[in-house]
């Protein structure tokens, strides 16, 4: 679980002794600038982790602008983090004339984010956008190729959930809170127990948001939700990966943390494929929809739900794979199934690269997953039959690998990650 060749701090101190919040803030760019690369991560980002409500940010952004320099220096510490992050991981996914400029840009701005959540003391004093701050600093840490970091950050924020009783239903805790703060805070917990469950089943370490009783039925539309498409939404989005979690931290992420088995045997292997697929075939359809005609339909008449699609599908046939390539001595490897499932998962990050480019080289779970089912395959190949060469199944999997190499190929040049990637998988070509 080490970091991936990067091993120094991941904030760096740019910061004085004196300095506090001010200085912080004296670092902003151009009000500008900033809309780009706030919009951007509303783009890009916040569709597949919609736990911020925009409207109310957007409020608070604007009147923060809106104040004079000298009395911005009296903001609330945690809403100048939230913009920090939102201004470092909108740098992430936006063209700059070179990757090192558009990593050392995104690190100073992280570095700013985190420095303005010390100012603002969040480790004595959580609040809902300390936690949504530090939610989306582990996944820019993830994507900075700062695994270990990120997996330290994210204790602190789990810790931080539970001292702010996230993961007790609202209706309990805060029975007199407005209908939009329970919302709001289903929505927040949602997002550290997904973000904790798949960050497990990448790392294979014991998953820590084990305790809540907030209920998924308790999650309704919001009010200003936007017309939906056949039943999928925001909501509905977060509803299903919600549902998918909820399982996969049970049988996936324990078992695996501990190195025990998926599944003692197929009888329990098929009851819990069935477990799965049961959740899957009750998404809303275009969640379930997938090919890559329809995902292009969707991408144009929806980038953000197409985005939602994906992410979705990926997450579902990745863990998929893994409970068919469980084996030990009482049960074999299901190689077709894995095969398949691996073939499922991995096209969907093709079809990610596809429609949103860059984008997928910036994500690191996805860009990972899709990598471990590439090695996935790839191991199955080698062991394949003699005879099986012509065996459609086995010729598709080649395919698979060569796209997989292909699109690590185009950033290997500055990428050592991508690089190194591209030499395991090629041993196998």
């Amino acid at each position: 679980m080490s970091n991936l060749f990067k091993a120094e701090h991941p904030f760096s101190n740019y910061w004085t002794h004196q300095g506090g919040l001010a200085e912080v803030i004296g670092v902003l760019p151009s009000r500008e600038q900033a809309d780009i690369l706030v919009a951007k991560f509303f783009d890009a980002v916040d569709p597949v982790y919609p736990m911020i409500h925009r409207d109310t940010f957007k409020n608070d952004y604007v009147h923060f602008w809106s104040m004079e320099p000298q009395e911005r220096t009296t903001a609330d510490g945690s809403l100048v983090a939230l913009i920090f992050v939102m201004l470092a991981m909108g740098t992430q996914f936006v063209d700059l004339p070179s990757p090192e400029e558009k990593e050392q840009t995104a690190e100073f701005y992280i570095s700013a984010s985190h420095q303005a959540l010390r100012m603002f003391s969040y480790l004595g004093r959580p609040s809902m956008r300390s936690i949504q701050t530090m939610v989306l600093i582990t996944y820019f840490l993830m994507n900075d190729n700062h695994a270990s970091d990120a997996w330290a950050f994210a204790g602190i924020l789990q810790r931080q959930a539970y001292a702010l009783g996230l993961n007790r239903d609202p209706s309990i805790v805060k029975p007199n809170a407005h209908p939009q703060e329970m919302q709001q805070r289903r929505k927040v917990w949602q997002a550290v127990f997904m973000q904790d469950t798949f960050l497990s089943v990448i790392i294979k370490l014991p998953p820590t948001c084990t305790h809540t009783d907030v209920r998924i039925e308790d999650l309704t539309e919001d009010e200003d939700a936007p017309p939906d498409h056949a039943g999928a939404t925001d909501t509905s989005f977060i509803r299903s990966m919600w549902a998918l979690a909820s399982i996969v931290q049970g049988t996936i992420c324990t078992p695996r943390s501990l190195d025990h088995a998926i599944s003692q045997n197929p009888a329990e292997r098929a009851r819990l494929v069935a477990h799965f697929q049961r959740i899957y075939h009750s998404l809303p359809l275009p969640f379930r929809t997938f090919n890559e005609s329809a995902i292009c339909e969707l991408a144009r008449r929806s980038r953000r739900l197409a985005r939602q699609t994906l992410f979705l599908t990926s997450n579902y046939y990745h863990c998929l794979m893994l409970i068919y390539a469980d084996e030990h001595e009482s049960m074999a490897c299901d190689v077709r199934a894995t095969m398949e499932a691996a073939h499922e998962a991995i096209s969907s990050y093709f079809l990610f690269h596809t429609i949103f480019d860059g984008e997928a080289g910036v994500w690191f779970h996805f860009q990972h997953r899709a990598f471990s089912e590439a090695l996935v395959i790839a191991e199955l190949v080698r062991s394949q039959p003699p005879g099986s060469n012509m065996d459609p199944m086995y010729l598709g999997a080649k395919t698979d690998i060569l796209k997989m190499v292909g699109i690590l190929q185009l950033s290997s040049d500055h990428d050592i990650v991508a690089r190194t990637r591209v030499g395991v998988l090629s041993q196998y070509l």
